[in-house]
């Protein structure tokens, strides 16, 4: 089994490390995070080193990691500092389904029960979460993040950077832009522009939505942070504003 570093100490490091146990081929030696406070703890059993730093890469011989942060911007980041530095492995739950034709970049992580069809592609540093599935054809781009439950069907095309929410849905041949956001449970059914918060079922969006949408409670799908949102993507054009 390879020595596997996981960077990254949160909750989501779990399912890495988890993920890459179950997958027989990686030995977990131990885990980088830049807050100190977390130094010397333990994540399932595998101790916290110190940070995720090319120095400390360096003195303590790290040479094969994932990156273990669902926030796609640090998950980024992170992979800028370090990508001269390391291999980045690709770690696949062995309960996902990978049909022929199905490919996967470095660095990204498909889970428990995932589904990638015939030809589906995921970019670099993806997350495929939990029974996420990726029909046919698709593309999800570099650093996206395909939350659990995610369906998206035929031939759909995700951008770079994206954060699908949590049981979102995008119909066949439909496009989501770089940057957007899709909140919990929302039906996609016609292109999003890039750089866009859209929820509802149809989904929808506005400029404004954006900023009422910037919290992350928006895409776990809170009451108290859509509604106001909803109501105000509702009283909006449709022919300028309808997602």
């Amino acid at each position: 089994m390879r020595p596997l570093w996981v960077i990254g100490a949160g909750g989501h490091a779990k399912v890495v490390i988890d993920t890459a146990l179950a997958s027989g081929q990686f030995d977990v030696v131990g885990v980088l995070d830049d807050d100190p406070r977390l130094w010397g703890t333990r994540v399932l059993g595998v101790p916290v080193r110190a940070a995720a730093s090319a120095l400390v890469a360096r003195r303590v011989g790290v040479e094969y990691a994932v990156i273990a942060v669902g926030n796609n911007r640090i998950r980024a980041e992170i992979a800028g500092r370090l990508d001269e530095l390391l291999a980045w492995a690709t770690v696949v739950h062995p309960t996902a389904y990978l049909a022929r034709g199905a490919v996967i970049g470095e660095g990204s992580l498909v889970c428990a029960g995932a589904i990638l069809q015939p030809d589906a592609r995921i970019g670099r540093h993806a997350i495929l979460n939990t029974a996420a599935s990726i029909d046919h054809d698709g593309v999800v781009g570099d650093f996206t993040h395909v939350g659990p439950g995610v369906r998206l069907a035929g031939s759909v095309r995700v951008g770079a950077s994206v954060l699908l929410g949590i049981g979102c849905s995008v119909l066949p041949g439909c496009s989501v832009g770089t940057g957007a956001t899709i909140g919990a449970g929302t039906v996609v059914v016609r292109d999003i522009p890039a750089g866009v918060t859209a929820i509802g079922v149809p989904a929808r969006f506005t400029p404004t939505l954006d900023k009422l949408c910037a919290s992350p409670l928006c895409a776990q799908g809170s009451d108290e942070t859509m509604a106001p949102a909803i109501a105000l993507a509702d009283r909006a054009l449709p022919s300028e504003n309808t997602g």
